[in-house]
């Protein structure tokens, strides 16, 4: 695995109703700064985005936000990031941040977030791309997806190695181990 120096962190233009999801997301952007990593994100200034990069970026971290144009219409971007990409499409927006990222986390999020999750699976068990897929499971929130996964392995629909294809974290020092890092950044 090539060092990776950029993370493209995928997760909810909503806070959800559990303070826990909120917890994690600020947890992992100071997380992720701290450990000099850059976060590429949705570029939103709402839900669990909002507040993965106003804690980044609190830690001194290095944000990119990646929004399409439709969306910034509609005045959800978080301005105040060290750089903000504007895209035509959704479409774009996931190449550009596919293209541009090491590795790719996933938080909680909705249907977005697993339409991302998704598309970098499946180009990676196609072979576009060996970038580490984490998972960082909160409150058992990625268990039914899991769940889905091996039954789709199990039935035959995907291999049985294709477990291998990402990593499911239940902690911080899980997710900077996936990534090649030492245990979680000093606080």
């Amino acid at each position: 695995m090539s060092a990776i120096r950029t993370v493209c962190v995928f997760c909810g233009s909503r806070r959800g109703r559990d303070s826990v999801f909120a917890d994690a997301a600020r947890e992992l952007g100071r997380a992720l700064a701290r450990a000099g990593l850059r976060i590429i994100y949705g570029g939103g200034e709402v839900g669990l985005m909002g507040i993965l990069a106003e804690a980044a970026l609190g830690a001194g971290g290095e944000v990119v936000g990646v929004i399409p144009e439709q969306l910034l219409e509609r005045e959800v971007a978080k301005r105040d990031l060290h750089r903000l990409v504007v895209t035509q499409s959704m479409f774009a927006r996931k190449a550009w941040m596919i293209q541009k990222a090491d590795a790719f986390i996933a938080l909680p999020g909705g249907f977005g977030t697993l339409d991302e999750l998704l598309e970098v699976l499946t180009l990676k068990q196609l072979g576009y791309h060996h970038k580490p897929i984490v998972l960082l499971e909160v409150n058992g929130f990625w268990q039914p997806c899991l769940a889905l996964f091996d039954r789709i392995m199990e039935l035959g629909f995907a291999p049985a190695d294709n477990r291998h294809l990402y990593r499911v974290a239940r902690d911080l020092g899980a997710v900077m181990a996936a990534l090649g890092r030492d245990g979680a950044a000093p606080s």
